[in-house]
């Protein structure tokens, strides 16, 4: 009975039950793995990065972060463009639509500034891997633009088969862009709230972070609730602000952020957020830090995370 069982088992695997074998990621996952790893647009990626962060935007710049949307702004504002131009390539296959056609790449083409705008803002705070990425994802983007312009302009002169044709071909492009849009927020978290995990991991109640000694006044200092790090600072007058030590925006560390005003700024990409309740005052982080409240019990500082009112 026993050598019936194994051969029954033996004959379910070979047929097809999970194997340790797997076949590994397909030829396009490959393409775009090595792009990630590639150093050679980093030149280029420099360059722009810099005349993006030099645009004087002022405080639009968040608006185009998305902060107080409390979320990127650029996956919403590309629907426009995205819907109108999927929208004109069905009126395209339908007699007599030319003019619904026409209009509707004049919406794609109007919204797609804004758009554009968004995601370089968004782009320009990105870290190599993702950058690398984003950069052929608006390079795809840009391709489409200008083949839905000369569409345009062809359609307007009456050559409107020409016109589909280019459509049609930036139609591909703008596709190309939105996959790999798809691989920067959901495979590179580009986007992502990298602290939303921290109220999943820190248990109810209070916990002990050390002795009021370890905190000096005024200094930003690591440490640990309940196996999470955690900014804490110390005020001159005793009170201890306790903030999630991994930035929301792309995870950088707050403890070896500046303090000042009340405020700490992430090293990496400038976030601010407020030490009492960790609001995100500036971008381009689009959610605010999660917060602990704190307590001194025999010398010690306490903390548990504050619950959302």
């Amino acid at each position: 009975m026993h050598t019936h069982r194994a051969r029954h088992v033996h004959r379910g695997t070979h047929r097809g039950a999970p194997s340790d074998r797997r076949s590994g990621p397909g030829p396009v996952l490959r393409a775009v793995q090595r792009l990630e790893r590639s150093t050679a647009p980093d030149g280029l990626i420099g360059g722009v990065r810099k005349a993006v962060r030099a645009l004087p935007l002022g405080g639009a710049r968040d608006v185009l972060h998305g902060v107080p949307l409390g979320h990127p702004a650029h996956p919403l504002l590309v629907q426009v463009p995205i819907g109108a131009w999927l929208s004109a390539a069905v009126l395209d296959l339908v007699p007599g639509e030319a003019r619904g056609a026409r209009t509707l790449i004049g919406v794609g083409l109007a919204s797609a500034g804004p758009a554009a705008l968004s995601g370089w803002t968004d782009w320009a705070e990105l870290p190599p891997e993702q950058a690398r990425v984003g950069l052929v994802h608006a390079l795809s983007n840009t391709g489409a633009v200008t083949l839905y312009a000369a569409s345009l302009a062809h359609r307007v002169r009456g050559r409107t088969g020409r016109g589909k044709l280019l459509a049609l071909a930036g139609l591909a492009c703008v596709s190309v862009g939105g996959a790999l849009g798809g691989h920067l927020a959901y495979r590179q978290a580009a986007g992502a709230n990298h602290a939303e995990v921290v109220p999943h991991l820190v248990g109810p109640g209070w916990h002990r972070l050390g002795p009021v000694a370890a905190f000096p006044a005024g200094r930003a200092v690591r440490a640990s609730v309940d196996g999470v790090d955690v900014l804490a600072v110390r005020e001159a007058g005793g009170e201890v602000h306790v903030l999630a030590d991994r930035c929301a925006h792309m995870g950088g560390p707050l403890s070896e952020g500046e303090v000042s005003d009340g405020c700490v700024r992430c090293p990496w990409h400038g976030s601010v957020f407020r030490l009492a309740d960790g609001w995100n005052v500036r971008g381009p982080a689009t959610a605010p830090q999660p917060s602990f409240e704190t307590r001194l019990v025999d010398g010690f500082v306490e903390a548990r995370l504050r619950q959302e009112s």
